[in-house]
């Protein structure tokens, strides 16, 4: 995989264009949150997968934007596919994070922009449009509405705060096994929060976030906001997460070490049923 060297004068001037990426998605979706909306269903099966049109608008909006600015570079969003470009830089997008959250009027969703080095994510950007809240990430720090944050110190997960998802429906029983024991430790368990749980992670606010089942647009910027504020994420199995799956954030990596093998050895002990 080619791979593409940022200095830092590239790197301010990219982060600059994703916040006026994040600019134009908020702008398009607001008219629409809390308001008399239609909802699709994606998926058209057993398990409910909305989609609306403020997440369509959102993303036409981030694609323009990008296609004018730096038609070379490669796109990934959630609602219109992946394009490649003449350039290893692409850009990750999920322009609703949290579409149930939404749909609902809870105000945990949130834009995902992420820009692809052709080796990782190098910027991530959460923004949350209605609550004016913008949490930055990048390799050497991590900000919300510019100001610096940092993860907190969390050494054992008796005094961990910790937001879960709920597997979906269909998961495997050894990962529900997973989300109990660690619920079942914790000092706080909060179940939700979307991509909103990895800005109150960077913040110093929760210590744990736990997932199932991300896809590529769902983890990109999250990464390097974890990252930027001093964290630690993974896949379950302690692999690269830019691909999605499976996913382990915590503030303290001491934490996240002692956390990979309890998982590991709760999913080895329980066999999935046929």
């Amino acid at each position: 995989m080619e791979v593409t060297s940022i200095d830092t004068t590239q790197l301010d001037a990219l982060r600059a264009f994703a916040e006026e990426l994040a600019d134009a998605a908020g702008a398009a979706i607001l008219p629409h949150f809390r308001a008399d909306l239609v909802v699709e269903d994606k998926a058209g099966g057993a398990v409910f997968d909305p989609v609306t049109v403020a997440d369509r608008a959102a993303e036409r909006a981030m694609r323009s934007l990008i296609s004018a600015r730096y038609p070379d570079h490669g796109i990934v969003g959630e609602e219109e596919g992946s394009i490649d470009g003449a350039s290893p830089l692409k850009w990750v997008l999920d322009p609703i994070d949290g579409t149930r959250a939404f749909v609902t009027g809870l105000p945990i969703w949130g834009t995902l922009i992420a820009l692809n080095d052709g080796g990782r994510p190098v910027i991530g950007i959460i923004d949350q449009p209605f609550t004016r809240e913008r949490f930055v990430g990048m390799p050497h720090g991590a900000w919300c509405n510019g100001a610096p944050i940092r993860a907190r110190r969390c050494p054992t997960l008796a005094q961990a705060r910790v937001m879960l998802t709920v597997p979906a429906a269909g998961a495997k029983v050894r990962d529900q096994a997973v989300f109990d024991a660690i619920a079942s430790s914790a000092q706080i368990v909060r179940f939700g929060g979307d991509c909103y749980a990895y800005g109150l992670l960077a913040h110093g606010l929760v210590d744990l976030v736990l997932e199932a089942h991300l896809d590529v647009h769902d983890v990109q910027a999250l990464i390097p906001m974890v990252e930027g504020a001093g964290g630690v994420i993974t896949t379950w199995d302690g692999g690269d997460p830019q691909h999605g799956g499976s996913v382990l954030a915590c503030g303290d990596p001491d934490l996240h070490r002692q956390l990979l093998p309890l998982i590991a050895r709760l999913r080895k002990s329980i066999t999935s049923p046929p």
